[in-house]
């Protein structure tokens, strides 16, 4: 129990980073003069390193010592935290975040590592990620609060100062009480594979942030690396033996709607609370105390909806969770893009109601749809990919949503424009909860169990039975 509580201690400190530092965005915009798309990247500099690099981390830990990689993550998010908090200018700023997001791949997925080998137990494995994913909901439902609080009487700052003392307490507890485990052979490194990925992700998210400043001839070349680097993935994967994303997975299409449903759903997370943090104080112009009471009533349903969704998924598996979530999350993102919800505070309140229970739903079936039907083996790396797919989403969602109010949001009036231009980012919104909804119906049905089911013995034939368990 007390390695839970370690590893639970990493995951809230990632986790309250990024909800907390939502709701500073709008001070940290004043204290260092950051346009939008400066804010998108204070976002996306680091989901996008931690997409990136989850993989690596989980096959790292594998091989050299999950403790050691482990207690290298909380160092390195731990010094990135506190060089964010006196980054003089918005571009060091970036800098740091990325530090700190190198930390971070080597956290979470490690974290759960550990816990999956302490506890041995199905029965007792199950309830320590039943607490895991109770500690997402807490940092969901505490983040705007704590960051609201922090930012009104310290300022922006303080955000990343939270993260030193937990931080070092859990590197302390770490080294006196988590003991050392390693695969008995760890997959091998894929260095062509993780240099493409990373410039796959890179290209595109930079491309589509300054799609709205930067002309054409800035933007298309970075388009034609991402198209580049995707074309190489899916060329060179297959011809490894042990690759980093072995698309052979792609053949079950719960594993692929999976893998769509995580980026769908997170993409509408990121843009959801981009865009809520940016209207509720400068529009509304609400301090950051009162914006982050404001999305309680998102925060809440979250925490309360994701132990019900595991609990359904256990018991009748994940098609209700996901068409829950799916039918909630487009009616909450259509009330904003046909009602314009901003505008009655009923609505409002009853959009982003509407939102935290769909997002509270996703979760839990995400995961479990990835690994349906895998051999067991490979259920690690299964669900590594999905934990990417989410880091992912997030960026892209911070990304577009973020170009399409740049590019209607006028510098001369902007309160005014604001409703206006973000209909169309709502919208985009919209679409990703319908993605979520349309494929989580056709990836978790008959059709669907069977091609998992076949995918599993082809994987099996192939011999990867004998491939070592990745990470999550």
């Amino acid at each position: 129990m007390l390695v839970l509580a370690i590893c639970c201690m990493s995951l809230l400190i990632v986790s309250l980073d990024t909800t907390a530092l939502n709701v500073s965005l709008p001070a940290l915009q004043r204290g260092l003069g950051a346009s939008t798309s400066g804010l998108q990247w204070t976002i996306d500099a680091y989901t996008l390193v931690l997409a990136s690099l989850l993989m690596l981390a989980g096959s790292t830990a594998d091989r050299i010592g999950r403790r050691r990689v482990f207690v290298t993550g909380l160092v390195l998010f731990t010094v990135g935290s506190a060089l964010c908090s006196l980054a003089p200018t918005l571009d060091w700023l970036i800098v740091f975040r990325m530090i700190q997001a190198v930390g971070g791949s080597m956290l979470n997925p490690v974290a759960m590592s550990i816990i999956t080998n302490t506890f041995t137990d199905p029965r007792e494995r199950a309830r320590a990620i039943g607490v895991w994913g109770a500690v997402v909901g807490l940092s969901m439902a505490a983040g705007p609060l704590v960051g609201g609080l922090l930012v009104d009487s310290v300022g922006w700052r303080a955000i990343f100062w939270v993260n030193l003392p937990v931080g070092l307490a859990a590197l302390v507890l770490t080294l006196r009480f988590v003991p050392e485990s390693r695969a008995p052979r760890a997959r091998r490194l894929d260095p062509v594979g993780q240099l493409l990925v990373i410039v796959l992700f890179g290209s595109l998210t930079y491309a589509i942030i300054e799609a709205p400043a930067a002309g054409a001839g800035t933007v298309l070349p970075f388009a034609a690396l991402a198209l580049a680097a995707l074309l190489g993935l899916l060329w060179y994967e297959p011809r490894r033996a042990e690759p980093l994303i072995d698309l052979r997975f792609f053949r079950s299409a719960p594993f692929s709607g999976a893998t769509l449903i995580a980026i769908g759903a997170f993409a509408g997370l990121g843009g959801f609370l981009f865009l809520s943090t940016l209207y509720l104080q400068n529009v509304r112009g609400l301090d950051a105390l009162h914006a982050g009471l404001w999305m309680l009533p998102m925060a809440v349903p979250m925490f309360l909806c994701a132990p019900l969704s595991g609990r359904l998924v256990g018991n009748r598996g994940p098609r209700l969770p996901l068409l829950v979530a799916g039918v909630a999350m487009t009616a909450a993102c259509a009330l904003f893009a046909v009602f314009r919800a901003e505008t009655s505070d009923a609505v409002l309140v009853l959009g982003y109601a509407l939102f935290g229970i769909g997002f509270g739903f996703v979760n839990a079936p995400i995961t479990n749809t990835a690994v349906s039907g895998m051999p067991r083996a490979q259920a690690g790396v299964a669900a590594a990919v999905a934990s990417t797919s989410r880091q992912l989403g997030q960026t892209l969602g911070v990304a577009v949503v973020g170009a399409v109010l740049a590019a209607g949001v006028g510098t001369s009036a902007y309160r005014e424009s604001f409703v206006r231009a973000a209909g169309p980012a709502w919208w985009v919104l919209t679409g990703c909860g319908l993605l979520v909804l349309v494929v989580g119906a056709l990836t978790s049905g008959r059709w669907a169990r069977g091609t998992a089911e076949r995918t599993a013995g082809m994987l099996a034939s192939a011999g990867t039975r004998e491939t070592p368990k990745a990470s999550v």
